[in-house]
C-alpha cells in the first residue's frame, strides 16, 4: 500500500519543516509531495534540503503562482503515474491535523473518498472569529442547497481518495482553480455515486504566514457553483 499526501505551498517557509516531520512521522506508508509555486520566501529550498535525508519527500517546483486547483491536478497526475493507492489533499499551513492521517487511511479501506469535516458531530474550528466561521458555515449550506449534495462540509480541503476515483475523473475537465476546486471535485465524485465518508476534524487557524484567501477566489466559488449545477442539469458534467 502506497499513500501520497499532496500539499501545495506558497510562502510556507515558517511551517514547512514542522509539516514534513508531522506528516511523515504518522505512518511509514505515507509519502509527501510538495507542489511549490516559486515561493519567494525560499520554501522550495528548505524542502530540497530536507529531501537529501528523507526519500519519502518529493517536490514539484512550478514557475509562478498558478493556483490551488492546478497544483492539485499536477499532484493527482503525479500520484497516478507513480501508482499510489491512496492520495491525500492537505493544507501546508498546519490547519489540518496530521493525527487524522492514520484515521483516514483506515477509513479509506471501505470508502472511495474520505473527507475531513468541520461540520459534523466531533468536528469544529478553532481560533476563527465568529464572522469568518459563520461565513464558512453558510457557504457550505449554500453549496449543499444549490448542488443537492448531502456532504456536510463540501468546501473542506482535507481529503483522501482511492486512486480508482481519480482515474475515473477526467482531470483535464476540472474547471475551478481556487477554493471552488474543492467543491467541484466532490460534486463530480458524488454524482458518480462513489462511497463518501466524512470524518470529524478540528480545523486550526494558521499561526504563521498569511492566508491565501482573496475576493477573486470567493467570487469564483459563488458563480462556479451555479455553473456546475447547470452543466449537471443539461448532462454536460
Amino acid at each position: 500500500m502506497k499513500a501520497l499526501v499532496i500539499t501545495p505551498t506558497y510562502n510556507e517557509a515558517e511551517n514547512i519543516r514542522r509539516l514534513v516531520d508531522e506528516v511523515l512521522s504518522r505512518d511509514t506508508s505515507l509519502e509527501l509531495l510538495i507542489i511549490d509555486d516559486n515561493s519567494p520566501d525560499g520554501t522550495a529550498a528548505i524542502v530540497e534540503e530536507i529531501r537529501e535525508k528523507e526519500p519519502r519527500l518529493h517536490i514539484i517546483k512550478r514557475p509562478g503562482k498558478l493556483g490551488l486547483g492546478s497544483a492539485y491536478i499536477t499532484g493527482f497526475k503525479y500520484a497516478l503515474k507513480n501508482d499510489y493507492d491512496y492520495i491525500f489533499e492537505m493544507d501546508g499551513d498546519l490547519s489540518h491535523d496530521p493525527n487524522i492521517l492514520p484515521v483516514m487511511l483506515k477509513e479509506i479501506e471501505d470508502n472511495d473518498l474520505v473527507i475531513g469535516s468541520r461540520y459534523i458531530p466531533g468536528g469544529s474550528v478553532l481560533n476563527w472569529p465568529i464572522r469568518r466561521l459563520l461565513l464558512s458555515y453558510l457557504a457550505s449550506q449554500y453549496v449543499r442547497f444549490i448542488t443537492g449534495m448531502k456532504i456536510k462540509d463540501p468546501t473542506s480541503g482535507f481529503k483522501c481518495y482511492r486512486k480508482e476515483v481519480l482515474q475515473d475523473l477526467d482531470l483535464n475537465r476540472i474547471m475551478s482553480d481556487g477554493y471552488a476546486f474543492q467543491v467541484e471535485v466532490k460534486y463530480r465524485i458524488w454524482r458518480k455515486e462513489y462511497r463518501i465518508k466524512e470524518t470529524p476534524i478540528i480545523f486550526y487557524d494558521r499561526v504563521s504566514g498569511q492566508s491565501k484567501m482573496s475576493r477573486k477566489i470567493v467570487y469564483e466559488a459563488i458563480w462556479m457553483i451555479w455553473r456546475l449545477r447547470f452543466l449537471a442539469l443539461i448532462g454536460k458534467l
